[in-house]
């Protein structure tokens, strides 16, 4: 096998094969990190779409239909590089299949200044994500909090009714919701005095 033109010198077709292979590695380097970083939406979105990981999806509607079967609905709370107290008024409900419930959040900012965060968030067990819908949740935008202030923070959720056929979650009992502040990193600054979202 040959490279390039016979009549030129070997070191020059050397040269040139190794710039080729170079031009070549660059690319595929180039496009692995651009689907790296294109990779971090797509999978968000196909979490939120099909509620895979245990990620809850967002509701338009309640259900029409409420079941006599019971879940009891755990709450979990932290905080990641946020100067917050965090936790739920009440660590777990007793839900019907099928019923709108409001849970409530308190968040406590302990700076002395506005801070803004965002919750992430899923359900245990994993399977039940997909039948853990919310209509309403502080955890769809970012927060900001004024300097010492106390906020509550108030989640319209439900458990859809094909949460009871579905072989893999039909028999739980319990769903855990956990959430966890972090600072939201492409927040603009708060102005001081800002109110609490």
């Amino acid at each position: 096998m040959s490279y390039g033109n016979p009549s030129e010198p070997p070191a020059r077709r050397k040269l040139s094969r190794n710039a080729r292979i170079g031009f070549v590695c660059a690319a595929v380097f180039a496009g692995m990190v651009g689907a790296a970083y294109a990779a971090v939406p797509f999978y968000h979105a196909f979490c939120q779409a099909t509620g895979y990981g245990g990620t809850v999806r967002k509701a338009e509607t309640a259900p029409d239909k409420v079941l006599d079967q019971t879940l009891t609905i755990r709450f979990d709370t932290n905080v990641r590089g946020v100067p917050w107290d965090f936790a739920p008024e009440q660590r777990s409900q007793t839900v019907r299949i099928g019923e709108t419930k409001v849970a409530v959040f308190k968040v406590t900012n302990h700076s002395d200044k506005p801070v803004t965060a965002r919750a992430l968030f899923n359900v245990a067990p994993e399977q039940a994500g997909v039948y853990f819908r919310k209509l309403s949740c502080f955890c769809f935008s970012d927060q900001t909090v004024a300097a010492g202030a106390t906020v509550e923070m108030p989640v319209l959720y439900f458990v859809d009714p094909k949460y009871a056929t579905d072989f893999e979650t039909r028999k739980g009992k319990d769903i855990t919701l956990s959430y966890t502040f972090f600072p939201a990193t492409d927040a603009k600054p708060a102005q001081t005095g800002a109110a609490a979202n």
